[in-house]
């Protein structure tokens, strides 16, 4: 996740801490378990060696073990991890039972009396023991009960709807993994006090003058308290929750289950995590640990080598110690994953779009933080030496500049920066997750096409490329004019023969790098009845040149006629003229004084963009609507896609159509003759259905494929047809079929 949102240079080295964190997580909760072990030992007088080789000896053989279990594949895991979880839970019911039962003589003499507002209040305030004892200590104990976090994350390869699965899984197990520790914490709090003798002797009968809470209770636990011998109570028996309890053995079973599954998650998430890190091919001489095996590509020599990263770790046989550890390398992990989420939102790439509705960038440079401050009050050396290998693998990956194309956000900042220094983006390849709809737009004069210049605008500015053609006289006012708009583009002087002479010097030649259109946009011909064939040809023709070039088309159409306007003098001609606006605004000659208020400068409120999908485009029908809705002006209007088919015959056709919404009877005649009478109705019939549902929509969108064969006077009809009886703006888009898409993307 984190190689493909920021690139190589920082995946690679996280990915390897991630990994060895992953590593050390197993041998962290399999040390857990061996202490467990090596206490009932202690308690039933069977001790192999010594208190600290019994919990190696242990770990390793419980280490062993769930190798053999992760070797078995995927199904055996989880049906491993089924069994633990339900043991875990017999635990908890076991343990909340517990607290309800009334304390007996012997539990209150260990510190147990039953839910006491007064144990509650007096345990919520700190009281640290020890030399070193303090609150980012406690922290640093407590932080690896947390992460497991990205358990789902690390096998989403193995989840049949890991999009779907991984968010709703992680977001239920925070919420009940926070609610069982805030559960246990609060109740044991409420019912147990800190220090306790366990004798028996202790009992307070008639009037003994002592301290302490226990004093108010019955009890006299003074003695123990100032000499610092209590060995019950919450500050000094590990195994309290099992006197608390409802019985006993229970409870050590609910820690096995915990630290097994725990262990058995991370030796599962290590070895597939390192195994795409080996494929990636981005560091030397690892390769040998990414093969797969069988059909899931088992990481099988991955899971060889987090065995024995744990067993070194196991040998350490002491939980504090190795805890601070994993919690340092956890914690660059997220900080890493904070900045790449943090880092594709300010680039504001349209490959990222997180579907979390709380989503903010700014609580993600938050965990950056929190996470980097965290790393040096918990262990300062050991947040340097994660940091020192962070950035010797780093540099080494920026030395050895690895072949591989990701689609990054890292390009998608460059592109921002090669607004200004286009050079820098020349050696970097396109992805289909960083396409964005660079536009060469033909304005003629901008001040009488406001409306086309607003909405371009609209998509573009601040993460696209938009170049606008103007005429070569008057070129200082029109981009004052522009600039007074707060229009962010390029400002291109060109003048042609003809608008398809012009046009396919323009498609050609336009662009530096990759700072090139690749969406011609221009304003609909409503001229098109009156106009001379020669004229029409060359406005078809135009748009046909545009696709042979590769190139998207988009054709803006106003209804109302006001805001966009075009030249019917020179026909043939890219417009160079000043024209009327609207009804009551004439052009002058002082075009920087010139601001007309459109449509596309509107809040457009709760409305719909409505897309009808009349053939797959590659997905800029739908990029482009995506891309309205991040504008504040559009932020509430909801994208609708109408998918448009076949009628079940011809003859179901001609009936539905309706006759007073066909052309004139020769034009029928000659529609006859040419065979596009199908085609015709099926428009006919489409625009009734986008007025029917669209009569209130903020803008439409539709454009029927060219062909080749279709005379041009036809092609016209039906553009006007689709577009004809609406009172929004309608947009005539289509893709080149290249996927900008991020759902073809691999």
């Amino acid at each position: 996740m984190i190689s493909r949102t920021l690139g190589p240079e920082v995946g690679g080295p996280i990915g390897v801490v991630y990994s060895f964190a992953n590593a050390i997580g197993c041998a962290l909760h399999t040390v857990g378990f061996s202490e467990t072990v090596r206490d009932l030992l202690i308690e039933y007088n069977a001790v192999i060696v010594d208190p600290v080789n019994d919990v190696r000896i242990v770990g390793v053989a419980t280490v062993t073990m769930l190798l053999l279990i992760s070797l078995a594949g995927m199904e055996w895991e989880a049906k491993t991890q089924i069994l633990f979880f339900a043991i875990l839970m017999v635990s908890f019911v076991n343990y909340f039972v517990g607290t309800l039962i009334p304390a007996t003589p012997e539990k209150q003499s260990v510190g147990f009396f039953g839910y006491n507002s007064e144990i509650f209040v007096t345990n919520l305030m700190p009281n640290w023991r020890g030399p070193e004892a303090n609150f980012f200590q406690m922290f640093a104990i407590f932080f690896p009960s947390a992460i497991g976090i990205l358990s789902g994350a690390n096998i989403s390869g193995d989840l049949k709807d890991p999009e779907i699965a991984i968010p709703k899984g992680t977001l239920m197990a925070i919420f009940w993994t926070t609610l069982s520790y805030l559960g246990i914490s609060a109740t044991i709090g409420a019912c147990v006090v800190r220090d306790a003798s366990g004798s028996m002797n202790d009992s307070i009968s008639g009037n003994v003058s002592c301290e302490g809470m226990g004093c108010n209770l019955g009890w006299d636990f003074s003695q123990c308290e100032m000499n610092q011998t209590c060995k019950y109570g919450l500050a000094n028996n590990f195994q309290v929750l099992t006197t608390v309890s409802g019985f006993g053995p229970l409870i050590t079973a609910g820690i096995f289950s915990a630290t097994l599954s725990s262990a058995l998650a991370f030796i599962v998430s290590a070895p597939k995590v390192f195994q795409c890190l080996c494929r990636d091919n981005i560091y030397p001489y690892i390769g040998f640990f990414g093969k797969g095996y069988g059909k899931n590509q088992e990481p099988f020599r991955a899971y060889v080598l987090t065995y024995f990263i744990a067993v070194a770790f196991i040998l350490i046989g002491d939980l504090n110690s190795i805890a601070p550890l994993i919690s340092n390398f956890f914690l660059c992990s997220y900080s890493l994953i904070n900045v790449s989420c943090f880092h594709a939102s300010i680039t504001n790439s349209p490959g990222w779009r997180p579907s979390f509705k709380y989503y903010s960038h700014w609580v993600a440079l938050f965990g950056v933080v929190i996470s980097v401050v965290l790393m040096f009050l918990l262990n300062w050396w050991a947040a340097l030496i994660a940091f020192g290998l962070i950035f010797f693998l780093l540099g080494y990956v920026i030395y050895k500049k690895p072949a591989v194309n990701w689609g990054s956000s890292v390009q998608a900042g460059t592109y921002n920066m090669a607004l200004s220094y286009s050079v820098s983006l020349s050696g970097v390849e396109d992805h289909v997750k960083n396409f964005r709809p660079q536009c060469l737009v033909l304005t003629g004069p901008p001040n009488v096409r406001p409306a086309l210049v607003d909405f371009v605008s609209s998509f573009t500015k601040n993460i696209s490329l938009m170049i606008c053609v103007v005429p070569q006289h008057n070129i200082e006012a029109l981009v004052k004019w522009l600039n007074r708009r707060k229009v962010r583009s390029f400002y291109t002087p060109f003048a042609g023969a003809s608008l398809r002479e012009g046009t396919r010097s323009l498609l050609q030649a336009i662009g530096l790098g990759k700072l090139k259109p690749n969406i011609l946009i221009m304003g609909f011909k409503t001229s098109w009845q009156e106009c001379s064939p020669h004229s029409l040809e060359d406005y078809i023709s135009t748009i046909n040149d545009t696709f042979d070039s590769n190139y998207g088309v988009c054709l803006l159409r106003m209804m109302d006629g006001l805001d966009i306007s075009e030249d019917t003098e020179g026909e043939g001609q890219i417009p160079l003229r000043t024209f009327s606006c609207s009804s009551d605004h004439v052009a002058s000659d002082d075009t920087t004084k010139e601001q007309i208020h459109t449509v596309f400068q509107n809040n457009q409120g709760k409305k719909t963009i409505d897309v009808y999908w009349v053939s797959d485009d590659g997905g800029l029908t739908l990029l482009v609507p995506y891309l309205l809705t991040r504008r504040k002006r559009w932020r509430q209007c909801k994208v609708r896609v109408f998918i448009v088919g076949d009628q079940q015959s011809m003859e179901e056709q001609r009936k539905e159509a309706c006759p007073a919404s066909l052309p004139p009877g020769d034009f029928l005649h000659l529609l006859s003759l040419l065979g596009f009478m199908v085609q015709s109705e099926k428009k006919v019939k489409l625009n009734e259905i986008i007025r029917r549902h669209s009569k209130d929509a903020a803008l439409v969108l539709v454009l029927p494929v060219p062909q080749t064969d279709c005379p041009n006077i036809l092609y016209m009809a039906w553009l006007d047809t689709l577009t004809s009886g609406l009172h929004c703006p309608a947009l005539l888009i289509r893709g080149n079929q290249q996927n900008v898409l991020t759902f073809y993307c691999q």
